[in-house]
């Protein structure tokens, strides 16, 4: 069975108190499939020295949420005295969740399961996003997504996360469109016309917030609790976690990086996405005679001169590092993770490098963060999506159940 410590130490845990009141069942179903997905497998026993609930209380929740379909019994665990331990890990089939990503250059809608397993998706590139063409995208590809669904698992679909760009509006230039097919963003309700379309609730956030929380929620491997995040798009965007929960900020856009001032090889100051955007890249493939449309078709395999990537990740990387010191000066944070939609291997490329950048800079007074390469990838911004409906509905918001246990 795995250590329950190893994302969140027993002590931090032991303030998200479960409550053995009747009243308190959503909040306790959601505190115990929060720990499950955080820390896999677990038996009863650990979900109630964990919480402080009661065995009996445990285990009605425990067997609430297997007749749900959202809990599964794994193997007895034996070898101890007494009844075998029996381990409850989420299960795929449990739920399903539709995730739209709007992006600058392509819209994609997936169909994900209650493990962040891809079950289905749909794509469509364009030169610019308009509210016409979305919303046809979404009427047009979602029956084709749901067909191999049964009735009942499509009565499982917790709703529609859409994962965009804020004020497309005021992208007309970098984008080269017109400004009257982006003026058209201003008044639509797109909101209201895909919850006609899909008939489930649909909820709307920032594209590179939405590529954190899916690093949140289904990243591998050691979790942060406090992380600065970049998102290689078309610009480069970013996320923040504080204390284990995603940052969205007043208005949802908090850890926008984009516009984040930073000084240029050239002298003088530049915005972070004019130094580490892979519209850079492309404008300068352009520039040399190499086309750069297979870079926004697939994320997989890049074909690019190895003098332009390489100008190109330095230049990002020195970006990178100076607004990490920015925010690590006003922020204890434990890690920086980058990401984006490339290869595997430039990822790791430009993490290598942005990490020696940030070392290279005056740190005195300030504790550097580790500089770690994201582990969702290139469709971290639709799977973040679907998350978001996912947590809405089945997690646990850490800051406020710490603050109600207070």
């Amino acid at each position: 069975m795995q250590d329950v410590s190893s994302d969140r130490s027993l002590n931090e845990l032991a303030a998200l108190r479960g409550s053995n009141q009747s009243g308190m069942r959503d909040h306790n179903e959601r505190l115990v499939l929060s720990l499950v997905r955080q820390n896999g497998p677990l038996a009863k026993a650990d979900i109630a020295r964990i919480t402080g609930l009661s065995a009996q209380t445990t285990s009605v929740i425990m067997r609430a949420l297997e007749q749900d379909g959202l809990l599964k019994r794994e193997e007895p665990i034996r070898g101890k005295i007494g009844q075998p331990s029996v381990p409850m890990s989420l299960a795929a089939d449990g739920a399903f969740f539709l995730g739209l990503k709007i992006g600058r250059r392509s819209t994609d809608l997936t169909l994900i399961d209650f493990l962040g397993n891809v079950r289905g998706s749909s794509r469509r590139i364009y030169r610019y996003p308009t509210p016409d063409s979305i919303v046809g995208f979404v009427a047009e590809a979602l029956p084709k997504i749901l067909h191999g669904l049964t009735e009942a698992e499509r009565g499982k679909i917790g709703g529609l996360g859409v994962a965009m760009p804020f004020q497309l509006w005021n992208w007309v230039q970098a984008l080269g469109a017109p400004q009257s097919a982006m003026d058209a963003w201003r008044d639509r309700d797109v909101q209201a016309e895909l919850t006609q379309i899909t008939g489930m609730p649909v909820y709307i956030q920032n594209d590179a917030t939405s590529a954190c929380g899916a690093e949140l929620v289904f990243g591998k491997g050691e979790r942060p609790k406090d992380f600065l995040y970049f998102y290689f798009g078309t610009f480069i965007g970013g996320g923040l976690v504080l204390n284990g929960q995603l940052f969205l900020g007043r208005t949802g856009n908090a850890a926008g990086v984009g516009p984040m001032p930073v000084p240029s090889a050239l002298g003088g100051k530049q915005r972070l996405f004019d130094m580490a955007s892979i519209s850079k890249l492309a404008d300068q493939m352009e520039a040399a005679g190499e086309s750069s449309d297979h870079i926004w078709e697939q994320p997989d395999s890049w074909r690019v001169s190895e003098r332009l990537l390489t100008e190109w990740i330095d230049y990002a990387a020195q970006g990178l590092a100076a607004a990490t010191l920015s925010a690590a000066a006003l922020l204890e944070l434990e890690a920086v993770m980058i990401d984006g939609w490339m290869p595997p291997a430039i990822r790791a490329r430009i993490t290598e490098k942005t990490r020696s950048a940030l070392l290279g800079l005056d740190l005195a007074g300030v504790s550097p963060p580790l500089v770690r390469e994201g582990t969702v990838g290139a469709h971290a911004r639709s799977l973040g999506a679907a998350a978001i409906p996912l947590s809405q509905k089945y997690l646990i918001d850490w800051n406020a159940a710490a603050r109600s246990s207070g």
